[in-house]
């Protein structure tokens, strides 16, 4: 046996969607009902286990064979439930390199993740059954008892015997889907690079991130008792029946005289500023302060935790298919609030000893505070610390690098503030941070992190320039600064789109510098300095709000479904700086792959490590240049903590 398509259906009283599977898979009813394999591409055999039949030893002894490949849709998921299925140590699980993933594929083509999605994008021969979803809730969840079934909490093959034989096809064609898959897309190899990086990920995502539980455990409740406060309060000064209800809050608002159209963060901040009435006043503060997710989180991470206080399976491989950086899962630590707390570690410690009093003493807004505490609850293990490195301005180092804006590259390469240096190019005088023209930092700030990618006024207020202070006026003076002093930049957006251009609408190859186009099969491919590629699935000419040609291509948008979505050459090197700062990331992963690393964070590492690892050493190696990015300047700066943060 050389490879294995497999396809598995289950049982847990563990909600996957909430726990993820690692958590689903340690549950004591957890149970393997059917499973479904094709052997080096033969017919699809479905081995019922919920009705007594076993699985030859010929594939069990396989899933356990470094030389046989084995193959899924998802495959973490069949990876760590047929670790359970196999009796491997608790938390211990398959290794991921003899695994391949044919939603990883699909991600690295720029095609939807699930196995519905890509079946009808390549408009296979079979697709998904649709019966799919409510056969899963009914054979693989917990049902209410009820007299109609018998008081019984679950419902087995006997319960419904014709459902379970289209649960059996069900299982069959999922495989089957699987192979064409793998078929169509054979001429489109996920280069051996990407299938490493893939290793690393799953290697991170078994070994987790410890959680303080009682932290955690102590935050949800004291949320709780404040959540309730704060509700009577606003009760109280509205006599509203439901204040949390934004219908019935601007309402009140009209009565009171103040218009809102949103209740939404940046309004209520607007609002509370502008307004001189101190009930409406104190209300809006109110809605500010019942308004904060934390308590999100904290839920998040107990439904997650595994029975030894870890949290496995936050990160997706691959999550982000237009330029393939990793997403989130679970806790989404992609977008965990900041902390700014001058006491961070006494006031975690009031709240893992869950004393409200003293919180209620030293911290005027305890949401607030329950939010920037939200970090500190993922912890090292006993007798370790967690080692933190990030890269200093990835994106604005790799642009430079790539467009040849000199005087930038200069920047980093002495070490100074590319803020303040953005500033003295763009208004013509030295900048210093606390010195020297230094109120010129904040424009040079706002600047950098809008306009990079051919924003305009309107980034510039996305990024809220007008919150920091600067005028209207003065933010269309601003993206002409910024572009004057960046022409290599600008310039560079455009080659790109030329290039883009070239390759679709005349189906041909081009180049920008190192960055390579070319259309083929219906794909418009990216290559990027590091050989990776990037895929836009389906490019055509089409016409933009102005009238002139532009590319378009099939994917997800904002809308989250699959459709036709139009690009440009800024946008186009946004994804290809993000992509690059992506692989710039996964080369640092390879290099430190030793190091136990358990969290990952945009562009940060969270190492778990004996006290005394050189932090120094860490960052020096994060910090090494590709061999494929000569001339491009890196730096990674850290810290030692025992409890994670924002430093």
């Amino acid at each position: 046996m050389r490879f294995a398509h497999i396809d598995i259906e289950t049982f847990s009283s563990v909600d996957l969607a909430k726990c993820g599977v690692y958590k689903y898979a340690g549950a004591e009813d957890f149970e393997v009902l059917l499973f479904g394999v094709s052997v080096d591409g033969g017919p699809v055999v479905v081995y019922d286990f919920a009705q007594g039949e076993e699985l030859p030893d010929e594939i069990r002894k396989a899933l356990m064979d470094e030389k046989v490949i084995k193959v899924a849709h998802n495959a973490n998921f069949e990876r760590v439930c047929l670790s359970r299925f196999l009796g491997l140590p608790a938390h211990t699980y398959l290794p991921p390199q003899q695994w391949r993933c044919t939603m990883t594929w699909a991600a690295y083509m720029g095609l939807p993740l699930s196995l519905k999605g890509v079946g009808a994008v390549l408009g296979l021969d079979k697709q998904k059954m649709e019966e799919g979803k409510e056969l899963i809730k009914f054979f693989c969840s917990p049902c209410a008892p009820t007299k109609a079934n018998k008081g019984r909490n679950r419902n087995r093959p006997e319960d419904a015997p014709d459902k379970w034989e289209l649960f059996v096809s069900y299982n069959k064609r999922d495989v089957e889907v699987e192979m064409q898959i793998e078929e169509k897309l054979k001429r489109f190899p996920v280069p051996d690079q990407v299938w490493k990086e893939y290793f690393i990920d799953q290697e991170i995502n078994d070994r987790g991130i410890g959680v303080d539980r009682e932290l955690v455990e102590n935050a949800i409740r004291i949320d709780g008792e404040v959540r309730e406060e704060l509700k009577k309060k606003m009760q109280g000064l509205t006599a509203l029946e439901n204040p949390n209800s934004v219908q019935q809050l601007m309402g009140w608002l009209g009565e009171n005289g103040v218009e809102a159209d949103s209740l939404g963060k940046k309004d209520v901040k607007k609002m509370i500023d502008g307004v001189e009435d101190p009930t409406v006043k104190e209300a809006l503060l109110l809605r500010q302060q019942l308004a904060k997710s934390s308590v999100k989180k904290y839920e998040a991470m107990r439904n997650s935790a595994c029975a030894d206080n870890r949290i496995r399976g936050c990160f997706q491989f691959y999550g982000a298919n237009r330029t393939g950086r990793f997403s989130g899962r679970l806790v989404q630590l992609q977008n965990l609030p900041q902390n700014h707390l001058d006491d961070l570690a006494e006031a975690r410690e009031l709240v893992k000893r869950g004393d409200l009093e003293a919180l209620r003493l030293l911290y005027s807004d305890i949401p607030d505070t329950l939010s920037q505490l939200i970090r500190t609850a993922f912890v090292a293990s006993p007798g370790n610390l967690l080692y933190v490195a990030d890269f200093s301005a990835i994106e604005a180092r790799v642009i430079a690098w790539m467009a040849g804006e000199a005087w930038r590259i200069e920047a980093f390469a002495s070490g100074k503030d590319i803020y303040c240096a953005s500033a003295s190019q763009m208004f013509g005088v030295p900048v210093e941070k606390h010195g020297v023209n230094g109120e010129l930092r904040q424009k040079g700030k706002i600047a950098e992190l809008a306009l990079g990618y051919g924003g305009g006024v309107g980034a510039l207020s996305a990024m809220g320039a007008l919150e920091m202070g600067l005028e209207e006026e003065e933010l269309a003076p601003l993206v002409q600064a910024w572009r004057a002093a960046s022409p290599n930049i600008v310039r560079f957006w455009w080659d790109i789109d030329r290039a883009a251009k070239k390759a679709v609408f005349e189906k041909t190859r081009s180049k920008v510098k190192n960055i390579g186009f070319r259309y083929q099969s219906g794909f418009l491919f990216i290559t990027l300095p590091s050989g990776r590629e990037l895929a836009y699935v389906k490019p055509r000419e089409g016409l933009n709000k102005f009238g002139e040609p532009s590319i378009t291509y099939e994917g997800v948008g904002g809308t989250k479904k699959w459709e036709r979505l139009e690009t440009y050459g800024p946008k186009i090197v946004e994804n290809i700086i993000q992509a690059t700062a992506r692989d710039i990331l996964c080369y640092a992963m390879r290099s430190l792959k030793e190091k136990r690393i358990c969290m990952h964070i945009h562009d940060e590492l969270v190492i778990e490590a004996p006290e005394g690892t050189s932090l120094e050493e860490i960052c020096e190696v994060m910090g090494r240049t590709p061999p494929w990015a000569e001339g491009l300047v890196l730096r990674a700066d850290g810290y030692v903590t025992p409890w994670y943060k924002k430093d």
